[in-house]
């Protein structure tokens, strides 16, 4: 990239809640990481929703009280014009997913209107950032291409707290792949970290203001986004800095957050603040926090994905990925995911996490 941003101060607020509490508590952790100073309220608001899966399972996705308190939060404060943005993955059907994550319930009791980013009429077109890419220019040699209702907006992302087979951990810089970047972003998965700050220098030149708010009720590990186990950690997170919000819970899962490539190249380049020591952490002390989440784990699906990405079918991945060939991975995801996982390992975990505060309050979010 041609130079680095100027970096400013990272402010991250941590704060503890209780299904009780949570909407209330929402706003006290926006408002502890100073949100208004970021996000311009003349202009409209994105609420960029991260639906990792179709099927409701506990972490993975955006919570419905997440949702719900963000928007709370933004009328209290005088925001107007709020727009939900789902994202649809190869494997992942958006509209399902809002509907079974309970977003869509969440939409209709604020008369909110939501945008679908890869269905139609969502328009895609051409974009030529101002600065240099690390590799998005190389992947899409055609030209990149985003959503052209994303520019000139305000955007808050909607992450939890989890791990990633690919990229260790996922959050805020991790939730901006699946709106900036259409359904073809699975070719930039061998270079993942790269592409992920490469995303965090379009945000910056497109949006009026950026912020997040992570859910950490119920933290997954494990082999995430979606076969992981979750844990009651009862955390909220905020802040306008996405590579600091980041770090702070890579820090809180037990990582040390500049040895996440992502997270340290995006700090080397100015485009935030990834070391703990330089972040101001303000609600809750996290100094000793160590959840100890694993992050070593696969699935046979990534395992069979990171052969081809990193491993020996390297030079046949264009063909394997970008081929009449594609759809055969995509067909034996969602066999291993939705007809093995969900049926004999993750519905059962479901049904725990049901019984949990939390998993009443999902219930409460009815459509």
């Amino acid at each position: 990239m041609a130079g680095k941003n100027l970096r400013s101060p990272a402010k991250v607020a941590v704060i503890h809640t209780s299904p009780d509490k949570v909407i209330q508590d929402i706003g006290k952790v926006m408002r502890l990481a100073e949100y208004e100073n970021h996000l311009p309220k003349e202009c409209e608001t994105l609420l960029k929703i991260n639906i990792s899966w179709q099927h409701y399972y506990p972490g993975c996705s955006t919570t419905p009280w997440q949702l719900d308190g963000v928007i709370q939060t933004l009328l209290q404060d005088g925001y107007k014009d709020l727009i939900p943005a789902h994202n649809g993955t190869v494997v992942v059907d958006p509209i399902e997913g809002a509907f079974n994550n309970r977003h869509t319930a969440v939409e209709n009791l604020h008369n909110l209107h939501p945008i679908y980013l890869d269905i139609p009429p969502t328009e895609w077109v051409d974009y030529k950032p101002a600065g240099n890419m690390l590799v998005l220019d190389d992947v899409y040699p055609d030209g990149i291409k985003i959503p052209a209702c994303f520019a000139g907006k305000n955007i808050i992302h909607l992450p939890t707290v989890k791990t990633h087979v690919f990229t260790t951990m996922t959050g805020a810089m991790k939730n901006a792949f699946g709106g900036l970047l259409h359904r073809r972003r699975h070719w930039t998965h061998s270079v993942i970290h790269e592409t992920l700050v490469d995303l965090l220098q379009i945000q910056k030149e497109l949006h009026t203001g950026i912020f997040a708010v992570m859910d950490g009720t119920l933290a997954g590990d494990g082999p995430g986004p979606r076969a992981m186990r979750w844990h009651e950690k009862n955390v909220l997170i905020a802040s306008a800095d996405q590579v600091a919000i980041d770090a702070v819970a890579a820090k809180m899962m037990g990582l040390d957050p500049m040895e996440l490539k992502f997270i340290q190249l995006a700090d080397d380049l100015g485009l935030g603040v990834g070391r703990i020591k330089d972040i101001e952490i303000v609600g809750e002390d996290i100094a000793l926090v160590n959840w100890n989440f694993s992050v070593s784990e696969n699935t046979f699906a990534s395992k069979g994905q990171k052969l081809i990405y990193w491993g020996p079918l390297k030079p046949i991945e264009r063909f394997l990925l970008r081929s009449f060939l594609a759809p055969l991975a995509f067909f034996a995801s969602n066999l291993y995911h939705n007809e093995y996982w969900l049926r004999f390992v993750g519905r059962k975990r479901i049904k725990a996490a049901m019984d949990t505060g939390w998993g009443k309050l999902f219930k409460h979010y009815s459509t």
